[in-house]
């Protein structure tokens, strides 16, 4: 395992030399012994086993571990927007529960349609249909296969660094060397890559939006000019690592797909249902594409299903079989996403998350005054990247000095994941409070004193 490179992805890396020293600090022999054990069965992969620590209970915005200790969940894998058992939805699974708890294939059911109808009422396209599955990995899937019927093309274009899941054709499309690269094999034909609209570390040269004439929409304009058989350009609006594309970017990339054939499709699985504070992060652009994917929060943070809304004109594929999952239209989960839904809007949490993001913002700025080893912090809604840098004029990666950040934080009860290795990456549930998100700017502001007395 020491030989083994440590790849630069959307998450840390469970190898760092971080993570083992954290681990004999903080972490009791009965704990190490569940690690233990868990690797013993689990196949090992980066990101995840062997793991970092052992839960016994999520609430709220917490997760407590089996030592009995409390952190603030900034991370959650972006599930849990409206925080962990939200009593409202564990109520209705368990009604829910006491009534219907499968659909076999062939039928429909109440709580199926009702989560139809209702998505395709907040779609921003109108008429709008929708297609389920259990995971945002297959419903991408699902997006480029309904993308090349209806286009009759087999092309796609995304972002290098992007994460789609982790199946074949959304690892093609996905930009991760975690992803693409090793001992899996040749990908997906026909899937092209372009740089992200990262103004802070801009792939063209440029030093901010202000001077950059929109160079990365313009290339990825060219591109699709010359291929001109590309069925979609497949994006987070957003990147989850918090990567705020430049005023205009999207316009001009809906204008060049338009002329070109080509379909846009925005992958909102881990930064929709009001994260930006809109409920899909598209709103924040006027900016309407073909078709919109979802996931994660949309099971309420207790049951997994994701799914695609596509404008009603793409519905081209009736006599095949598009995604054919077995549980497509399972009541239980229909009944966790259609509640989840109804609390987003109810308890106004994606105006919770504008205001508590601009909030974190304001603040985090205010600490990158008094600390250069901040280079930028960006963020829309609770979608935020605070990134460390050893000097601000040559914005070299302080990778080390974010894993130290990262762990120490975790040490003192707040948890979230690093980025692309120096990135601080901040997502905080949809109910965060002012007074908790002031407490979590402190302890990065804590944490980065500590580092600086080193």
């Amino acid at each position: 395992m020491d030989n083994i490179r440590l790849i630069e992805a959307e998450s840390d890396n469970n190898m760092s030399p971080g993570r083992k020293a954290w681990t004999e600090k903080n972490l009791n022999k009965e704990v190490v012994g569940l690690l233990k054990e868990d690797e013993k069965y689990f196949l090992r992969q980066s990101v995840s086993t062997p793991c970092l620590n052992v839960i016994r209970d999520v609430k709220g915005i917490y997760f407590e571990d089996v030592s009995g200790k409390r952190y603030m969940d900034f991370h959650g894998n972006n599930v849990h927007h409206i925080g962990y058992n939200h009593p409202r939805l564990i109520d209705a699974l368990k009604r829910q529960l006491d009534g219907l708890t499968f659909t076999p294939r062939r039928f429909t059911d109440l709580p199926a349609i009702e989560l139809a109808r209702k998505l395709a009422e907040l779609a921003p396209f109108k008429p709008a249909k929708v297609l389920f599955s259990t995971g945002g990995s297959d419903a991408v899937e699902m997006a480029m296969k309904l993308a090349r019927a209806a286009t009759k093309r087999y092309k796609f274009v995304s972002f290098w660094d992007s994460f789609h899941g982790a199946g074949f054709g959304a690892s093609s499309i996905g930009g991760e060397e975690l992803f693409r690269s090793g001992p899996a094999g040749p990908l997906l034909c026909g899937t092209e890559h372009v740089a992200p609209p990262d103004c802070y570390r801009c792939a063209y040269g440029h030093q901010n939006s202000d001077t950059c004439g929109l160079a990365c929409a313009k290339y990825l304009r060219y591109v699709l000019e010359k291929e001109r058989d590309v069925a979609a350009v497949i994006a987070e609006p957003v990147r989850s690592l918090a990567v705020i594309p430049p005023p205009g970017y999207w316009q001009e990339v809906r204008r060049a797909c338009d002329e070109f054939g080509t379909l846009l499709i925005f992958d909102e699985i881990p930064n929709g249902l009001g994260k930006t504070g809109r409920m899909f992060t598209c709103e924040n652009y006027g900016v309407i594409p073909d078709m919109i994917v979802i996931g994660k929060a949309l099971g309420g943070g207790i049951v997994p299903i994701a799914g695609i809304l596509a404008k009603a004109g793409l519905d081209v594929m009736q006599a095949y079989a598009l995604g054919h999952y077995t549980h497509e239209k399972n009541p239980f989960t229909a009944t966790a996403a259609l509640t989840t839904l109804k609390i987003i809007e109810e308890e106004k949490l994606a105006e919770n998350a504008a205001r508590q993001g601009n909030y974190a913002l304001e603040r985090l700025r205010g600490v990158a005054a008094r600390h250069p080893v901040i280079g930028d912090v960006r963020g829309l809604g609770l979608v935020i990247g605070v990134e460390l840098v050893r000097h601000r004029s040559t914005r070299q990666r302080a990778r080390d000095e974010a894993d130290w950040v990262m762990y120490r934080a975790m040490e003192k009860g707040l948890s979230f994941k690093t980025s692309m290795g120096n990135v601080l990456t901040l997502t905080p549930p949809l109910i965060i409070t002012e007074d908790q998100m002031e407490e979590a700017v402190t302890i990065i502001d804590e944490c980065l004193t500590e580092l600086e007395a080193l």
